[in-house]
């Protein structure tokens, strides 16, 4: 007798085989790019970078201030007006040690641009590449800060802002972002809720504070 006619419908196989490997992939690519977006941030290199605290150190005093800042923070701009220039003049007499720290809790106030994530990984490609201008970009991207809900400036713009202030060496890192999983690291590990962020020795000091603990410790 003949032997009975198969009924497999191999293409349903092989496009269901198909369609498996597809969501393998997928699930490969899925993987990747979470691993990606929460893989510790690279450290950046220079003299004056703590790649565990990620201070940007300036000065040799025995006082130490750590600011915490969100260059789209209008706070942090109305802090830099009210203490900045005192603050880096008595670092550069060596009556304080300044640790600046880049960081980013505001990204939401960029319309989905990341800024304040871009602009502090922007700070750091220029305290690698370019130290000596690193407080001269500071500054500048205070005094041309982008106000909030705006989409801030773009990685080329950054880049040439810092080419404006000397620090025209950084402008492949900024390109390529490779500071942001760092700053997101930093503003994790020091649990930074608002900013400004003032430490004074390694205390906290609260923002109404600032003032007359700083009357204590600066020329």
């Amino acid at each position: 007798m003949a032997a009975a006619k198969s009924n497999t419908n191999w293409f349903a196989i092989g496009v269901s085989a198909a369609v498996v490997v597809v969501l393998v992939v997928l699930g490969g690519l899925v993987v990747f790019l979470n691993n990606q977006a929460t893989a510790p941030g690279v450290a950046p290199e220079g003299g004056n970078v703590n790649q565990e605290t990620g201070a940007i150190s300036f000065g040799g005093g025995d006082d130490e201030v750590d600011v915490f800042v969100d260059f789209m923070c209008p706070i942090c701009g109305d802090f830099e007006d009210a203490y900045g220039a005192q603050l880096q003049s008595a670092a550069a007499s060596d009556d304080i040690t300044l640790n600046i720290h880049p960081i980013s809790i505001l990204d939401r106030y960029s319309q989905n641009t990341k800024y304040s994530t871009r602009a502090a990984g922007a700070a750091y490609c220029v305290a690698e590449n370019a130290p000596d201008s690193f407080l001269d970009f500071f500054n500048f991207m205070f005094a041309n800060q982008p106000q909030e809900n705006t989409a801030g400036y773009t990685d080329e713009e950054l880049a040439s802002y810092a080419e404006q202030v000397g620090a025209g060496a950084a402008a492949d890192c900024i390109a390529d972002g490779t500071y942001m999983n760092f700053v997101r690291d930093q503003t994790n590990q020091h649990e930074i809720q608002g900013t400004p962020t003032v430490e004074i020795n390694g205390e906290r000091i609260e923002n109404a504070d600032i003032q007359s603990r700083f009357a204590q410790i600066l020329p």
